[in-house]
């Protein structure tokens, strides 16, 4: 089994606060303060909510590999398996770190995620969705998926220590995994430095053409840098003309911002459909361009374009 052959539900991009950089690295700096104290081993259950998501799941993934549990904790059904889901993550405390969220509370995520039904547990790596179980799975089903699912992850994944208690290992210093123009962008971000981020990401590019978190960045700093002057209120305003394109682009770049993907998509697709010459071209350019922001096997661009095709002829 390899990374390819694993369920994409869809991507975590819409979940994420992309102006939230200096709440995540806070965050981060907590997280190691308390790994440190804790002799290097992490919290093997984490609570998540809308709030904390970006946080606690998508940047802690670019790391280390979480599970994240999506369940309805008042169910008595549910609770068993989050149970049996608590016992394999302290078995496995160090190698992956279990987030559980309450859809009924945090439906932002399941949105995000294009949940349909509860419980259901993902493997996110990375800021994406590599892996899921659907529904109530048994004990043994679990351990063998959880298996395959390192198996497959493990030239990706951070060398596990061998024993983190070991004297003769303190002091060894350990390269990080986050390639060092991806941690300047995300600190240029931080300091509100746009610019740097755009530089940091356009030299891993020159070493690696097709670098996708470069790709992604870039196309994450256009969505920002287009609306971060916009009042949203006065786009929504602008939206009960049909003839004004630039509220549509601009209402569609919010849409992708807040995780409407789809929406964002159809909105795009439609002005296509009824606009024509220089005002259809703007619109078919826009789209292509937020497809950037996604994973290329993202099924809402396959959507997208099979509606963008018959919208353009």
């Amino acid at each position: 089994m390899s990374p390819a052959d694993f369920t994409r539900p869809g991507s975590l991009y819409g979940a994420v606060d992309l102006g939230a950089r200096k709440q995540a690295l806070e965050a981060q700096a907590r997280r190691e303060s308390a790994a440190q104290e804790s002799g290097g081993v992490p919290a093997p259950v984490i609570d998540v909510d809308d709030a904390n998501f970006a946080t606690e799941v998508v940047e802690r993934s670019m790391n280390s590999l979480v599970l994240l549990e999506l369940t309805v904790t008042r169910a008595e059904q549910a609770k068993e398996y989050s149970r049996l889901l608590e016992k394999l993550a302290a078995e496995n405390a160090g190698r992956w770190v279990l987030a559980r969220v309450d859809v009924e509370i945090s439906q932002q995520i399941a949105q995000a995620l294009r949940v349909q039904n509860v419980p259901a547990l993902y493997a996110i790596f990375q800021g994406q969705p590599v892996a899921v179980v659907p529904g109530i799975a048994t004990e043994q089903q679990l351990r063998e998926w959880l298996t395959q699912l390192m198996e497959a992850l493990a030239q990706y994944l951070p060398p596990a220590e061998e024993n983190p208690a070991d004297p003769e290992a303190e002091g060894e210093p350990q390269e990080p995994p986050v390639d060092p123009d991806v941690l300047a962008a995300e600190q240029a971000v931080d300091a509100g430095d746009l610019d740097g981020a755009v530089a940091a990401y356009e030299r891993l590019l020159a070493r690696s053409p097709n670098n996708e978190d470069a790709k992604l960045g870039l196309a994450g700093l256009g969505l920002i840098r287009r609306t971060q002057d916009v009042d949203p209120a006065d786009v929504e305003r602008r939206l009960n003309d049909p003839a004004d394109v630039e509220a549509h682009l601009l209402a569609a770049d919010f849409e992708m911002l807040s995780g409407e993907v789809d929406r964002a998509f159809d909105r795009l697709v439609d002005v296509v459909r009824r606009t024509s010459g220089s005002e259809r071209d703007r619109a078919r350019v826009h789209l292509l361009g937020l497809f950037d922001t996604l994973s290329a096997d993202d099924p809402s661009i396959a959507r997208a374009r099979r509606n963008l095709a018959s919208a353009l002829f």
